[in-house]
Parts: C-alpha cells; sequence; structure tokens
C-alpha cells in the first residue's frame, strides 16, 4: 500500500465521520497492510472472511476509491407489474375454479400461471398482493374492500 493511501486511511479513521461500513473496509485495508491474513481481519473486525478478499482484491486491482465505496446497485427487476397485480387481484375478486369452494395461495399461483398472467410466481409474492390489497378470500367470497380514508 502507498503511503499516501495509508495516510488517507489513518485520517479517515481518526476523523469518525465515516459510516460502519466504510470503516471497517478502511480497517481491514490498514490490517492487511500490517500484514494480517484476510482470516484475521474478518475476525478482529465481524466480517466474512471472503468480505476481506473481497475488499482487498478490489483495492489491488483498482484503487483505494473502489476498495472503500460500492457503486449504486440496479437491484432486482420486479418480475410482476401493475397490470399483472391488477389481473391478479381482479382474479382473486372472482369465483374460485370448480371444485373448490375458496382461492388458497396455491390455486392462486397454479391459475395466474394457467391463465397466462404470469411466467412464474410465487405464493409469497401473492401472499404479499393480497396483504396490499387486503384480500382474505379463505374467509370471505369475492369481498374486495376499499382502503381506509
Amino acid at each position: 500500500m502507498s503511503k499516501a493511501d495509508r495516510l488517507f486511511l489513518r485520517r479517515m479513521l481518526s476523523k469518525g465521520q465515516i459510516s460502519v461500513r466504510v470503516f471497517k473496509r478502511a480497517r481491514t485495508l490498514l490490517l492487511l497492510d500490517e500484514g494480517k491474513t484476510t482470516t484475521e481481519c474478518a475476525e478482529a473486525l465481524g466480517i466474512g472472511r471472503d468480505t476481506a478478499r473481497r475488499i482487498a482484491n478490489r483495492y489491488l486491482e483498482s484503487d483505494l476509491e473502489t476498495a472503500l465505496y460500492e457503486l449504486p446497485r440496479a437491484g432486482v427487476a420486479k418480475l410482476i407489474d401493475e397490470k399483472m397485480e391488477a389481473r391478479i387481484v381482479a382474479m382473486i375478486c372472482s369465483k374460485a375454479p370448480e371444485g373448490f369452494s375458496r382461492w388458497s395461495l396455491r390455486i392462486i399461483v397454479e391459475e395466474a400461471i394457467n391463465r397466462g398472467i404470469v411466467e412464474t410466481v410465487s405464493e409469497e409474492t401473492i401472499r404479499r398482493i393480497m396483504h396490499r390489497h387486503e384480500l382474505k378470500p379463505w374467509r370471505e367470497k369475492n369481498v374486495v374492500r376499499g382502503g381506509t380514508e
């Protein structure tokens, strides 16, 4: 590590105005510079060995700023858009399939896929949609409640 980087990290740590993540990354780099192993750094700072390795690799492959700060992540794209959600809600508010008196999460998932509303969906996603729209098809048949105003 260069003297300039080492000095920068020490000054940064002495100010105390940084996030915990940046603090741990800076401390990891300094401990590695002192000759500690990634395992020793991880144990001392309460981080994973792989995390310590990634910090070290980012510094070696790029620069100090890349090792300390993360670029914003795009996140996971939504698999169900508003139209799909509306169609699922409408389906839940309609009559349950033949042979069933009420909708269940499993039946909703199967029907949403069979009707071509979605390619795939989990029961947890359906549960969240129902929670957002205050739907309880196992309790009441075909009831949609408006929000409280």
